[in-house]
């Protein structure tokens, strides 16, 4: 089953104690459909300016995501530029352009409609929100969110969260919004607010996941070297999502959502290893499997008495 994946589309200048470039393919719906699209089909929904590099349109087409609702814009593409500190976890915004994005729409083509799986990515609420009004009664719902629609937008980002499936935020975004300093009551605070699952991700230490009177916690695949973090959270729900459209077939379950989580830190942990999706155009389905199973292994324990 395909996934529909909407969100912003940027040009990235990106600095790390490694290297720094500019004009990178960028933007959490590129992250996102680019790792959905491991899996199965995926269509996108954004906006690029027309000084957006063909380049990166045959890249996402090789991919074979459905770009038939991918809008070109009069104007410059959005563009966002940061440094990144010796941590790699700590991050500094240098410059914000919004261009063609800041008067961005969200349309769906009629083909896009029925779509199951929806990932709503980093985008205002109340855009997430119009996406779901033009649609016929998705199969499962997962929206990310950020710090910034927690404070400009909190009315609209909680109407949303009870129309979703799943939410999927990091450690200083779930304890801004419940106001908890702990992440399991956080987890469990959102959850009353209307999404059935919530995950929490924690950077380089993993990720929890909360369901109903159920909890799991996912490691990080432990890494050397880290190039660039930009999008790992994107990658990571991307390829979430398109795990659970390649194998879900009846309603999705926690038990599926344990295997999702996984996939999609396996995807997080190559994006981080180049800059943009540098990393990405090169893996095959053997890496992901074989990354898959190595994570497998390490995650296993034996108590011996």
């Amino acid at each position: 089953m395909s996934v529909l994946v909407v969100g912003s589309i940027a040009l990235d200048t990106v600095k790390t104690p490694v290297a720094e470039h500019a004009d990178l393919l960028g933007g959490s719906a590129s992250y996102a459909a680019v790792s959905a699209s491991f899996f199965g089909p995926v269509q996108l929904v954004g906006v690029v300016g027309d000084d957006f590099p063909k380049d990166h349109v045959q890249f996402l087409a090789q991919r074979k995501i459905d770009l038939t609702g991918l809008q070109h814009a009069t104007g410059k593409t959005f563009r966002w530029s940061g440094e990144y500190m010796l941590d790699m976890n700590t991050r500094e915004t240098r410059s914000v352009e919004l261009n063609v994005f800041e008067h961005f729409t969200p349309t769906l083509p009629s083909s896009y409609n029925t779509s199951p799986f929806v990932l709503l990515a980093n985008i205002a609420p109340s855009l997430q929100s119009h996406v779901l009004d033009q649609m016929s009664r998705p199969k499962f719902i997962i929206a990310d969110t950020m710090d910034l629609w927690i404070n400009i937008a909190r009315a609209d980002l909680e109407a949303l969260l009870k129309r979703v499936d799943m939410l999927i935020l990091n450690d200083s975004e779930a304890r801004q919004f419940t106001g908890e300093n702990n992440l399991i009551k956080a987890g469990k605070r959102i959850r009353a607010m209307g999404p059935r699952f919530v995950a929490i991700k924690k950077g380089e230490h993993g990720c929890l996941l909360f369901g109903e009177n159920e909890f799991f916690s996912c490691a990080a695949y432990p890494l050397e070297e880290i190039h660039d973090p930009t999008g790992a959270g994107d990658t990571f729900a991307g390829g979430l999502a398109g795990y659970l459209a390649s194998t879900v077939q009846g309603p999705v379950t926690f038990e599926a959502l344990r295997h999702a989580i996984v996939y999609g830190s396996v995807l997080a942990s190559f994006n981080v290893e180049a800059f943009s999706l540098e990393r990405l155009r090169t893996i095959q389905q053997h890496d992901i499997a074989a990354r898959y199973e190595s994570f497998r292994l390490m995650s296993q324990f034996e108590v011996t008495l």
